[in-house]
C-alpha cells in the first residue's frame, strides 16, 4: 500500500532527492521483478550484412596502434546504442587485411575467436603462433598478450566474443600495450599449446597444477566435428542417448579441471539432424549463437526467424528460444553460464 499523498510526505521525497536517495517501495517491481525483464531483446545479425560492412571497414580503416583491432561490436537494439551483444557479453566481427598485422596488446577481459569461413591468420598468444582455420574455437583468456598476423594475399573475417560488458559494469578492467608488431611471425600448422595439450586423456606431468582458464589455446574443428559426427552414429546404433534425439552438442572444457574453458564465457558446439526442432527453453543469463553450417529457424519469444550460415543471434535473460533444422544444422553457442552459476543465480525452464 502506497502512502496518502501530502506535503509533508512531498517533502520527505524531495530530502530524498537532495540526499541522493531513492525510496525502496516505489521502485520493487524494477528491482524485483517476478522474473528476469531484460532491457536486451532477441536479435538476428544476418551475415549477409555483417560480412560487406565488414569488408568495407578493411578498404576505409587502417589497423593498429590505438584502434588496435578492426573489431565491430554487434549493439542489441535494447541496450541504448552500446556495442553490447548483452549486458555481460560482447560479440564482434573482426577484419584483417591481407599480410596485415594487428598489433599485441593485454586485458583483463576474457576473449576467444570463433572462425566460421577463411584461413591464413595466426594469433600470437604469449609468444605461442596458433594457426586460425574454419571451425577452430581459439582462446585469449584474460592478462595474455596477443595479436594477429595474416600470412596470405586474402582477408579474414572472424568473431570475438568477450565478457567486456561484464567487466566494464563490475570496473575491474586493465589494460596493456605489447610489441607494436607480433613476437613470432612463424606459421606452425600447430601451436606449442596444442603440442603439450591436445593430447585425448593425457597430462603432461610437468603440468599438475589446475589453471581458471584452459591452457589449450585451439580447439580445432576436426575434433569436434568427429565428436558430434560419433555422437549420432552412437544414438543410430541404440548406445547413447544423445542431448534430445537428433541433437549431438559438446562443450569445450579446460583440460585441467574439466571446467569451461574461462571462467566467465561458456563454449559449446550444437548439430540437429535435417528436421529437428528443439524444445523451448528459457535460462537465466544470456546466451549467442553463430550458424556454423546449414538452414534453420530460431524461436524467439514466439517470433521465428530463418537463419543460415554465419548469422548470429542473441537471446537475453529469460528470453524462450528453440532451434529448427530445415538441413543438418551446425552451432556454435556462448554464453555467460559460468558466472551465473558460480552466483548461484542459474535457472532454466524447458517446454511451456
Amino acid at each position: 500500500m502506497m502512502p496518502e499523498d501530502s506535503a509533508e510526505l512531498r517533502a520527505l521525497y524531495r530530502g530524498f532527492a537532495e540526499n541522493h536517495m531513492n525510496p525502496l517501495w516505489t521502485q520493487t517491481g524494477d528491482l524485483m521483478p517476478m522474473h528476469p525483464k531484460p532491457r536486451a531483446v532477441p536479435h538476428v545479425w544476418k551475415w549477409s550484412v555483417l560480412l560487406p560492412l565488414a569488408e568495407a571497414s578493411g578498404r576505409l580503416v587502417p589497423v593498429g596502434r590505438g584502434g588496435e583491432r578492426r573489431a565491430i561490436g554487434l549493439a542489441n537494439p535494447g541496450l541504448g546504442g552500446k556495442a553490447y551483444v548483452s549486458p555481460t557479453l560482447w560479440a564482434a566481427v573482426q577484419y584483417l587485411g591481407p599480410r596485415e598485422t594487428a598489433p599485441e596488446h593485454r586485458h583483463s577481459q576474457n576473449a576467444f575467436r570463433f572462425v566460421v569461413e577463411g584461413e591464413g591468420v595466426w594469433t600470437v598468444v604469449n609468444g605461442d603462433p596458433v594457426r586460425m582455420s574454419r571451425g577452430d574455437l581459439l582462446l585469449t583468456p584474460g592478462w595474455n598478450f596477443h595479436g594477429h598476423h595474416n600470412d596470405r594475399d586474402a582477408p579474414m573475417a572472424w568473431i570475438d566474443g568477450l565478457d567486456i560488458p561484464f567487466s566494464q559494469q563490475m570496473d575491474v578492467g586493465f589494460f596493456e600495450f605489447g610489441a607494436d608488431k607480433v613476437t613470432d611471425y612463424a606459421t606452425p600448422n600447430f601451436s606449442r599449446g596444442e603440442r603439450l595439450w591436445a593430447n585425448p586423456g593425457l597430462r603432461p606431468l610437468s603440468q599438475l597444477q589446475d589453471t581458471v582458464s584452459s591452457p589449450l589455446a585451439a580447439f580445432r574443428w576436426e575434433h569436434t566435428d568427429r565428436a558430434l559426427t560419433e555422437q549420432l552414429l552412437l544414438e543410430d546404433e541404440g548406445h547413447l542417448a544423445t542431448v534430445a534425439p537428433g541433437h549431438a552438442a559438446v562443450r569445450y572444457v579446460n583440460p585441467t579441471t574439466g571446467g569451461d574453458v574461462m571462467p566467465t564465457i561458456r563454449c559449446e558446439f550444437h548439430r540437429l539432424r535435417e528436421g529437428t526442432q528443439t524444445e523451448a527453453r528459457r535460462e537465466v543469463g544470456s546466451t549467442v549463437f553463430q550458424v556454423f553450417e546449414g538452414r534453420g529457424a530460431v524461436v524467439l519469444d514466439g517470433t521465428r526467424h530463418a537463419v543460415d550460415k554465419g548469422d548470429i543471434f542473441v537471446a537475453p535473460s529469460w528470453c524462450q528460444w528453440s532451434l529448427e533444422a530445415e538441413t543438418q544444422f551446425d552451432l556454435f553457442r556462448f554464453s555467460d553460464a559460468p558466472i551465473m552459476e558460480r552466483l548461484q543465480f542459474m535457472r532454466s525452464q524447458v517446454g511451456g
